[in-house]
């Protein structure tokens, strides 16, 4: 008799949060991130989804005026993706700086930790995204 390991639904799953900017905002969109990955049973890094997901959610918050950002948590077919919306039309350019630079190096990190990252226009501004295969 041939057995196979149990294998995951194809169920999407979301969740969307919407943060108040301020210093505090990373610390609760990692430990949203955190709850969904443990709430879904999703196999991947913990702190690696949390590190990512506060890199986008501090250059959301540093690099526009708005009052919030919308964290979504998403899950489906093999991949883990956090999206975070604000309301800058302005695009995220990753910045090849000096390697004693202390700011301007997060969207390298979120290239090289991610299975992917990227950006696309919303009605109210933009978005940027990572995934993490499992």
């Amino acid at each position: 008799m041939d057995t196979m390991a149990p294998t995951r639904p194809a169920l999407r799953r979301t969740r969307r949060i919407l943060l108040t900017a301020g210093p505090d905002a990373a610390a609760k969109a990692r430990r949203h991130v955190r709850a969904a990955l443990y709430a879904w049973d999703v196999p991947v890094e913990p702190t690696i989804a949390a590190l990512l997901t506060s890199e986008l959610v501090t250059n959301a918050i540093r690099h526009e005026a708005g009052e919030t950002v919308m964290l979504a948590i998403s899950c489906a077919c093999g991949q883990f993706r956090v999206d975070v919306h604000d309301t800058s039309c302005f695009l995220p350019i990753p910045v090849h700086g000096p390697a004693d630079a202390e700011t301007g190096r997060g969207l390298m990190l979120v290239s090289s930790l991610s299975s992917q990252w990227g950006f696309y226009p919303t009605p109210a501004g933009k978005a940027v995204y990572f995934t993490l295969a499992y």
